[in-house]
């Protein structure tokens, strides 16, 4: 038998020492940049970058128009600030939704492109809260004084912005949201498409288990979630310290407390996906415990808002800060939920099909990968055989 023939992986030929392809491939690694492999995907990237692009234009002259029109007088005002900072957060969450795009087709991932839909609905109701935010501002600085919003009672100059600002600002405004829901909708089809044409990969990866698919399909929703996470906790806190005045010893510390919850935050979430993959009982029960500190903090600073004596403070970014407070306590108590769910699902199985490509290179010599697999199965599928294929129920 001609040993130069590269043969198909496994059998007979992988047991006897022949060259086969799966070696081959394993050895090449993977390309160190993804390209679209279907026009579904072409689509999906495609059409992200378009909205990327517009929305990009849209809210840069919504933001350039304000800095413009804005009397140098009114710069440094608490109002001014918190618009120009959500209008750069709004701005940094499309380009951080094209990083998830590209992650989502590169990784195959179901379960992303449909958070990536579920984001792009959240872009939608943020565009809409922008309309009001920037109507409240060009309202504020164009005769404070007589401003029925005003509930500080403080007046400020007659004129702090060129009374033109919201003729020229109020089309755009409208036209973000209205352009964000019909993309809103192309990726939903497109994500559709994307749901027939993954599901295949998945079922090659994991195999007929339902079970198996089952913990597969929590863990993808889980890293998923803590993806979206990151762009929710930073809005809030960054809006947050923007608004947070210091005036006294009390609220330095708390302004110094916030800017080290950012890289606090950061790394929590990687740890978060770390321990996972490693499947850490101990470390997930940290994290988990963390997670309910972190929705204990967000529901006191949504109470803090409204009811407290410092409400006035927070009302120039009430709007934004609510908006974004209720996403990322909604986005909390699911991501609990299904950090539990991994957690449960622990050394059932799921482990060396999670596991990072140089991870499986790493252990294939020692033949760790084959006692995992073998002891998941047994575990997951009730095997009595030593086989360490994945068994169709």
């Amino acid at each position: 038998m001609d040993r130069s023939y590269t043969y198909a992986g496994g059998g007979y030929h992988q047991r006897e020492g022949f060259p086969t392809s799966g070696a081959a491939d394993q050895g090449r690694g993977t390309p160190l940049l993804y390209v679209p492999q279907s026009k579904w995907q072409y689509a999906f990237s495609g059409v992200s970058l378009f909205q990327t692009v517009i929305a990009l234009i849209l809210e840069g002259y919504l933001f350039a128009r304000f800095q413009a029109d804005l009397f140098p007088s009114a710069r440094d005002k608490p109002v001014s600030r918190v618009v120009a900072t959500y209008l750069s957060l709004f701005i940094f969450g499309f380009l951080y939704q094209l990083v998830l795009v590209y992650d989502a087709l590169r990784l195959k991932n179901t379960i992303q492109v449909i958070g990536l839909c579920i984001y792009n609905l959240g872009l939608v109701i943020e565009a809409a809260v922008q309309y009001d935010q920037i109507r409240d501002a060009f309202t504020h600085y164009s005769h404070p004084a007589n401003n029925p919003r005003r509930r500080d009672g403080v007046a400020d100059s007659s004129d702090d912005i060129n009374s033109s600002f919201w003729d020229q600002a109020q089309p755009i405004a409208i036209a973000a949201p209205v352009f964000l829901g019909v993309v809103t909708l192309a990726l939903a089809f497109l994500a559709w498409k994307l749901y027939d044409e993954f599901a295949w990969s998945i079922y090659k990866h994991i195999s007929a288990d339902l079970r198996l698919r089952r913990r597969y399909l929590s863990y993808q929703i889980y890293i998923a979630l803590l993806k979206f996470d990151f762009f929710f906790f930073l809005a809030f806190t960054v809006q947050f310290l923007v608004i947070i005045p210091r005036d006294s010893a009390s609220e330095n510390v708390e302004f110094g407390l916030t800017v080290a919850a950012i890289p606090v935050t950061i790394v929590l979430l990687f740890l978060a996906g770390f321990w996972t993959r490693r499947e850490s009982i101990w470390g997930m029960l940290l994290i988990i415990v963390v997670y309910f500190g972190a929705l204990a903090y967000f529901c006191f600073k949504l109470f803090r808002m409204y009811y407290s004596n410092k409400a006035k403070e927070y009302y120039p970014a009430r709007h934004s800060l609510t908006t974004f407070a209720v996403l990322t306590i909604a986005l909390l108590i699911v991501t609990i939920a299904y950090a539990t769910m991994v957690t449960l699902n622990f050394n059932k199985g799921l482990k060396p099909h999670i596991m990072t490509e140089r991870q499986k290179r790493k252990r294939a010599g020692s033949g760790d990968i084959d006692k995992l697999v073998q002891g998941g199965n047994d575990v997951a599928l009730g095997a009595a055989g030593p086989s360490s294929r994945m068994t169709i129920d």
